[in-house]
């Protein structure tokens, strides 16, 4: 897959250091993977969620997310946000 808007993982991993191992090996696993359906994704993330058209990571157990969108058929994934739970229970009161 096609990894875009790395500037928000690097400004969340900058904020949150103890992200940075977590969010490391998931942007190697989305780069080596080859994602076409959202079975795929939960097959390796068992607890991410899906809304939408976003897919929501729990990072490091419950304590930080992480939302991207994926586009299957041109294999790209564009980071959306990530935060605490708490900012993202905050950010999605209405969904």
């Amino acid at each position: 897959m096609i990894l875009t808007g790395r500037e928000v993982l690097t400004d969340f991993t900058n904020k949150h250091a103890i992200t940075r191992e977590w969010i490391e090996n998931w942007i190697a696993d989305v780069e080596g993977s080859t994602w076409k359906t959202p079975q795929d994704i939960k097959a390796k993330y068992s607890s991410a969620s899906f809304v939408k058209k976003v897919v929501i990571f729990n990072v490091k157990g419950n304590s930080f997310r992480l939302e991207v969108m994926v586009s299957y058929n041109i294999g790209v994934v564009k980071t959306v946000w990530a935060g605490t739970h708490a900012e993202y229970d905050e950010r999605n009161k209405t969904r």
